[in-house]
């Protein structure tokens, strides 16, 4: 001890780093408590104050306007970091308190991490968020192309009628920035603009026109969706034990022997599997009533959210197409740009060496380290997704567990092994055993990630409220009814 204290009299700055550093510690806590203050220091939300979260997000509308702006690259830096935090105080200073709806503090966090990725993404592209055919925002190359000449070569890509504007156009009556900010916000698959152009559009079984015919398609198949998630939610809600509260309970029931056990949780996870995408598929269809029906919108511009994911006959169909792209750009802005940077730098400098022998040999340690960092982006696209499923759940206050995150990591390492099967094969993974492959990862490997949601309450939360619950409020009531009781 004497020894320390002399070597700080012989070198006092060494004493002042350590202040220095435990002021600038202090403060960043302070500053990020203030952001994202502790669980019991949160504001529930009320209907008085419900509009402030909404308001949070006006910075970012502005964002969205100035990226459709030419010269904006600096205003739109400097309005990041005040964009995010008001994101972030919107998602996480106010929170539900009614326990059943604790699930709806997972949902906004999420919607936060959507926002702040596009976010990052309209500040940091110095161009701006461009359409397909523009060499800067608002102003076309060539009027005359359409979306079709700039679409990859995979099927199903579904052609649409003007591809300038293809949601949500309020340009009608509403201000045009308005209607350029809105548009660039909702557009998460990206259909008219460049960063979507290679996006997969399901092609859509609806007509198209006339628009009443693709308005009734739609109710019927959003009544069918909610129908759906109603029974899933309503079957779920019947197990006993801890799963149908929202404290949350395993799948796994452990006084069962194991294959009653492993049934049970198979069927579980199936009504998970299944409300998930129904969910889905019905908000989705909710949102494409209002936008085609009330905004105006073509109904070209809203193809399928997913096709058929069951059918899926490898892994990456069932990523690259089956399943819904709504949350593509936010993986990529996440986790496949740092990870090809990471990769790429990592392989530039292990390759260092042979890059400074000749021309040759560094043009040749530059391909290798483009091909390393594609592989980045795959696996870093992965990552990013299971800590977006993860880390969101926090704000349920529930404790993190690694789960989610593993086994979205593996999806990686499971895609570059069905390139390497069809590359030393010669055949493709398809027909009945790559569904079965499918399924396995979908409904044996995935039990682990749904067996932690539910241990938080995920099965116990509210979807269908029980006053609009058919299932809920008439047939299950009528069913028990029926059974005599002793």
């Amino acid at each position: 001890m004497e020894a320390f204290n002399q070597t700080e009299r012989n070198f006092p700055a060494l004493g002042m780093v350590d202040v220095v550093w435990d002021e600038v510690r202090t403060n960043v806590h302070l500053a990020f408590r203030t952001i994202i203050p502790p669980a019991e220091k949160r504001i529930p939300i009320t209907l008085q104050n419900g509009i402030i979260p909404v308001l949070c997000y006006v910075p970012m509308i502005l964002m969205a306007y100035l990226a459709r702006r030419p010269d904006t690259y600096l205003f739109r830096v400097l309005l990041l970091p005040f964009t995010v935090s008001a994101v972030l105080v919107a998602a996480y200073h106010f929170t539900w308190t009614q326990v059943e709806f604790n699930v709806y503090n997972w949902t906004q966090c999420l919607m936060a991490a959507v926002t702040i990725a596009k976010a990052f993404e309209f500040a940091l592209t110095k161009e701006g968020m461009l359409k397909i055919g523009e060499t800067y925002p608002g102003s076309l190359e060539d009027k005359t192309k359409s979306v079709d000449n700039h679409r990859p070569t995979t099927n199903g890509y579904h052609k649409l009628d003007k591809p300038a504007s293809t949601h949500l156009r309020l340009a009608d009556y509403s201000p045009k920035w308005l209607s350029d900010a809105f548009e660039l916000l909702h557009t998460n698959r990206g259909l008219s603009f460049k960063y979507g152009q290679h996006t997969y559009r399901p092609l859509s079984k609806r007509p198209l026109t006339p628009r009443h015919d693709f308005l009734v398609a739609t109710l019927r198949d959003f009544v069918y969706n909610f129908l759906l998630v109603d029974f899933c939610e309503s079957m779920m809600k019947l197990f006993p034990g801890g799963i149908a509260t929202p404290l949350g309970g395993s799948i796994f029931y452990p006084s069962l022997s194991p294959i009653p056990r492993y049934i049970v949780s198979t069927t579980l996870h199936m009504l998970t599997g299944f409300s998930l995408v129904s969910g889905f598929e019905m908000v989705f269809d909710l949102v494409t009533l209002f936008a085609v029906g009330a905004i105006g919108d073509s109904p070209s511009a809203w193809p399928p959210v997913m096709e058929k994911p069951w059918l899926a006959e490898s892994m990456h169909e069932l990523w690259a197409k089956r399943w819904h792209q709504l949350l593509r750009q936010t993986f990529i802005v996440y986790g496949a740009y740092p990870g090809k940077w990471l990769f790429e730098t990592l392989t530039s400098l292990f390759l260092a060496p042979l890059a400074q022998i000749s021309a040759s040999s560094n043009k040749r340690s530059k391909a290798i380290s483009a091909k390393i960092g594609t592989l980045g982006m795959l696996l870093g696209t992965f990552v990013a997704s299971g800590l977006f499923h993860e880390l969101s759940m926090m704000a349920m206050n529930r404790e993190f567990t690694w789960l989610p995150v593993v086994f979205f990591a593996l999806q990686g390492p499971v895609l570059i092994g069905e390139r390497m099967w069809r590359k030393f094969t010669g055949r493709k993974i398809g027909g009945r055993m790559g569904r079965l492959w499918v399924y396995f990862n979908m409904f044996i490997a995935a039990q682990p990630m749904v067996d932690s949601w539910h241990r938080r309450g995920l099965g116990g939360a509210t979807v269908i409220p029980p006053q609009l619950s058919p299932m809920r409020g008439i047939l299950i009531p009528a069913l028990r009814s029926l059974v005599p009781t002793a």
